[in-house]
């Protein structure tokens, strides 16, 4: 047998290439950022449009509003009149009637805007099949126009023909002037306005249950604890951050309620028993022509909230520490 070659194999890979030079391949910052705008100049641009149309149809108006809130133009000459529109709302009458009306509004949405969509949505939950037919059922009042849905709940509630005044007098109770009468009004409007607006809550809900361990639900059917001892130490604790903020959103969107009085009352309704303060801003500024005092009645609204988000939000850190 022969002895093995000692002759080295040559290696396949080629001669070593040399290092580049210092600094060869090192890209200067002002052409590398013209590298990164070029390649993301799609993504720029539509970040500029959507800030721009931000900025020209909320930040402006916002801006626009404060300094309207001080100033008071007559045949066409606009003077600073330091805090008179302040005085000239806080002088008229409808002003303490109006955020009273809103306060009610307010916490008669947070009774049945808040807890019933919340309802709907654990009995949904429960449902083994047809989910999505029951998710579409309940979303489909949000997609009606509000025109649509204004019609029919005035269509229910005329106090001649109306279906609910016929349901009522089927079962023997008295008819009801549920538009017409102050007492109630502005509960009638109140379930209009829940049933028009529960499908969005409605399926944020549904999306926080889903995602609860189904293992914590088992654990509380092993100690006995029936449908609602679930919903209260299980369902209820497994949702307080969705909870937490859709109640602050339902009482910022409640307190700017002006639609659903609007259209089915006129927005007074009987005795102003439904006029709301965005409906007063309205009648400031369209049919008194003041927007002086339609921006002052806006500005605090808007500090009103403001301070409402901020304690909130201070409270809700606080708990969580």
């Amino acid at each position: 047998m022969s002895a093995p070659s000692m002759t080295p194999t040559p290696s396949k890979a080629g001669p070593p290439r040399p290092s580049p030079p210092s600094g060869a391949g090192s890209v200067p910052p002002a052409g590398r950022f013209a590298r990164n705008l070029k390649r993301n100049l799609t993504a720029h641009g539509f970040l500029i449009g959507a800030v721009l149309c931000f900025g020209v149809f909320s930040w402006y108006p916002m801006v626009r509003e404060f300094f309207l809130a001080f100033q008071k133009t007559e045949n066409g000459r606009t003077d600073w009149v330091g805090f008179d529109n302040l005085v000239t709302v806080f002088n008229d009458p409808a002003f303490w009637q109006a955020w009273g009306n809103t306060g009610l509004f307010t916490l008669l949405a947070l009774v049945l805007g808040f807890a019933v969509p919340f309802l709907v949505a654990v009995v949904i939950n429960e449902f083994r099949h047809g989910q999505g037919y029951l998710r579409l059922l309940v979303y489909l009042p949000v997609m009606l126009p509000p025109v649509a849905s204004v019609l029919l709940f005035k269509y229910l509630y005329d106090p001649g023909y109306g279906l609910l005044n016929e349901l009522f007098t089927s079962i023997g109770l008295p008819e009801q002037q549920w538009l017409q009468d102050p007492d109630i009004s502005m509960l009638a409007v109140v379930i209009a306005s829940t049933w028009m607006n529960m499908g969005g809550a409605t399926l944020i809900y549904l999306a926080a249950l889903q995602s609860i361990p189904g293992e914590l639900y088992e654990a509380a059917e092993l100690d006995g604890a029936g449908l609602l001892r679930k919903i209260w130490h299980v369902t209820i604790p497994q949702t307080r951050l969705i909870l937490s903020l859709m109640a602050l959103m339902q009482v910022i969107a409640t307190m700017q309620v002006f639609v659903e009085p609007f259209l089915l009352t006129g927005g007074a309704g009987p005795e102003g028993s439904t006029t709301t303060v965005v409906h007063l801003i309205y009648q400031y500024a369209f049919n008194f022509n003041d927007y002086g005092a339609a921006a002052a009645l806006g500005l605090l609204l808007l500090v009103l909230l403001a301070g409402f988000s901020a304690v909130y939000v201070k409270l809700s850190r606080a708990e969580d520490e």
